[in-house]
């Protein structure tokens, strides 16, 4: 029997990089919200022992430097199988991306094996496997719309947003997170002291954590006092007016963008587009745009695509549609 799982990709609504702390890690503060792209993984058994990676893309690494093999060392230490375990990983969705599918991958992996040797984790063991292996990988544990604090590993659920119809942008090139963060240092090192401060600073005032505990509040139905009523209907409207008006930024954005112009132009053509909101996505290279229907988001797909980018229209998915979706029928 093979078990395909769909590993779902994510986009973040907003990411602020904090002071960089003893152990080399930043701190950070994003809202990661997991969308409905995603690659395929099949896991698949056989007589003897160990475990196999096989995908046809070249730029995937089959060995521990492989997220989906990490993980499946520490799964597969806590259940001990009696076979050999193969994961095959399909991909369609870009390397470098800042999507998360190397991370959604082993989540999705982790769930493949328990459902193919019909041994279950418990959440926290989940949570806790995840965590050693990567820091994006605990926020596709819980999935839907997500709170991540410390490094990004730690992760609390936050009320789903409602369908957000969006498009994404995947360019030729992609970003290593690491280079990344290493020019976001270089700049805030040849800064002028008071900048250095604003780019190091404790995130205790943090920008996106307010608004995220905001846009909780609306989502369960308890507006700030100052807000407008939102009418029936008009939630993705006007949550798109609050994500502007609020000034929510990646701050990945301002090394990126000065390094590859190329994403700055594509975030510009995102708004031209028709995008009520567009950013970048993690340290890159894919950019999304926030429409307020499925079909400006369509509209906007075909006009990226006639100008030679690589542009998909998706949606954003809650934590149930995840669990709902992750195992593909008949498999």
């Amino acid at each position: 029997m093979t078990v395909a799982v769909r590993s779902f990709a994510k986009i973040n609504l907003g990411l602020y990089i904090g002071a960089r702390r003893p152990d080399g890690f930043h701190d950070l503060r994003t809202v990661y919200q997991t969308i409905a792209l995603h690659d395929i993984i099949r896991i698949s058994t056989a007589r003897g022992s160990g475990f196999e990676i096989l995908c046809a893309d070249p730029r995937v690494p089959l060995d521990s430097s492989n997220t989906c093999h990490r993980i499946a060392e520490r799964v597969l230490q806590k259940i001990k199988p009696r076979s050999r375990v193969f994961i095959e990983i399909e991909k369609r969705l870009p390397v470098q991306g800042g999507l998360g599918a190397a991370s959604s991958n082993a989540v999705a992996t982790m769930l493949g094996i328990e459902k193919a040797l019909r041994k279950r984790l418990s959440g926290p063991e989940r949570l806790r496997v995840a965590s050693q292996v990567g820091s994006d990988l605990p926020l596709f544990v819980v999935g839907g719309t997500v709170l991540g604090v410390g490094h990004g590993e730690e992760v609390y659920p936050l009320p789903d947003l409602p369908s957000l119809p969006l498009v994404v942008v995947t360019p030729n090139v992609g970003v290593s997170t690491p280079r990344a963060f290493a020019d976001w240092d270089a700049l805030a090192d040849q800064s002028a002291p008071e900048i250095h401060r604003q780019l190091t600073a404790p995130p205790s005032s943090d920008k996106l954590f307010e608004v995220g505990c905001a846009l909780s509040a609306w989502l369960t139905g308890t507006p700030d006092a100052g807000a407008p009523a939102v009418k029936s209907g008009g939630r993705v409207g006007s949550l798109l007016s609050d994500l502007v008006r609020a000034g929510i930024e990646n701050d990945f954005e301002r090394v990126v963008f000065s390094q590859i112009p190329e994403l700055r132009d594509i975030k510009r053509a995102l708004l031209r587009a028709g995008s009520k909101y567009a950013s970048l996505s993690g340290s890159g290279s894919a950019l999304y745009g926030l429409f307020e229907s499925e079909k400006a988001a369509v509209k906007a797909a075909q006009a990226l695509r006639k100008h030679g980018l690589k542009a998909k229209a998706t949606r954003t998915l809650t934590r149930r549609e995840c669990s709902k979706w992750a195992f593909v029928a008949g498999r």
